[in-house]
């Protein structure tokens, strides 16, 4: 068994008992791993060497698409809810991704940001509609037709959001190792080669934006769920540039660093927020400059560090098979 698998099942077990020895720790945990997912859809991206700096409008799709879903059915399930969310950032991201998918670089990342600050523009001046700057609550759903109480919700959702994260991030690992994942590559080292070979550029950055904006629309169903509330500021251009840095600070070469670099970003501005209620910025800012210039692989360059084997000195002789062999005689 590779390590990383034995060090991902490790820390989905550390995970999956954190409701019995630090409840308290239950939602920010929970809403870690919705974040994470859509920095999972970033990294997508980043694969292909472009940079999306207006993907929160499918986070904020994916929180509205409850919002309106659950006002209009009561005790509708949250697994309706889940499968509308993507559905509806999976259509956003391919009528959008048919766009956006013929241009490149700083082209690619600021045609983005249009089109999510649009939607923001519209969640915001759609009072009676999206409830303004005030947002649209989500109703508490149910679970396979039982209903909860806010305590047991919030562990219902932990639970449900491990399991969502723990499958999209396999899969996208899968993916990303797959002939379309290492096509996705290509996009980035040289198109004209991979035309050659018979493969539309375009179609797999295509196919890779489509998978970033549903991972953001489960990111978004998650959050707003666990929040109780869609707002417009979950589309607003801020929120995509946390998105690309949180992807950054984590490690661009792993999905592990979506989830890592999620934990440190939101541990460090909670904790500094609490040293600081005015200046958190500052506290937030210094600390994650450190990391990455002493990192800039991120997190993962760093777990990579820690775990590398040291080198054999140079001073110690190495045994040949011919020396072991008179040794032994």
């Amino acid at each position: 068994m590779r390590p990383a698998l034995i060090a991902f099942l490790v820390l989905l077990a550390v995970l999956a008992g954190l409701p019995f020895y630090a409840d308290n720790l239950t939602v920010f945990v929970t809403m870690c791993l919705a974040k994470s997912l859509a920095v999972l859809g970033i990294l997508v991206l980043i694969r292909a060497d472009q940079v999306s700096f207006g993907h929160a409008m499918y986070f904020a799709i994916g929180a509205y698409a409850a919002a309106f879903l659950s006002s209009a059915w009561r005790d509708i399930d949250l697994t309706l809810l889940v499968l509308a969310a993507m559905a509806a950032s999976m259509v956003a991201g391919l009528l959008v991704g048919l766009f956006v998918t013929r241009y490149r670089g700083i082209f690619f990342g600021m045609i983005n940001l249009a089109f999510s600050m649009v939607l923001y523009s519209i969640l915001e001046k759609a009072f009676h509609i999206t409830g303004g700057s005030d947002g649209m609550r989500i109703r508490r759903p149910t679970l396979m037709g039982f209903e909860f109480k806010r305590a047991e919700f919030d562990i219902v959702m932990f639970y449900v959001s491990l399991g969502i994260a723990a499958v999209c991030f396999l899969l996208v690992w899968r993916y990303l190792r797959s002939p379309l994942g290492q096509a996705l590559r290509a996009v980035k080292t040289n198109e004209t080669r991979l035309e050659y070979l018979g493969l539309s550029a375009r179609h797999v950055l295509l196919a890779g934006y489509v998978v970033s904006a549903v991972l953001c629309g489960l990111g978004g169903v998650l959050m707003g769920t666990v929040q109780g509330l869609a707002t417009p500021e979950h589309g607003f251009w801020s929120r995509s540039a946390e998105l690309v840095f949180i992807a950054v600070l984590g490690g661009q070469g792993h999905v592990a660093g979506a989830f890592a670099g999620t934990v440190i970003f939101e541990t460090v501005r909670t904790f500094a927020a609490a040293i600081l209620d005015d200046s958190w910025q500052l506290i937030l800012g210094v600390v994650l400059i450190a990391i990455i210039l002493w990192a800039p692989g991120g997190l993962v360059e760093l777990w990579q560090r820690a775990t590398r084997r040291r080198p054999r000195p140079a001073s110690e002789p190495v045994e040949t098979g011919r020396q072991s062999m008179e040794v032994r005689r």
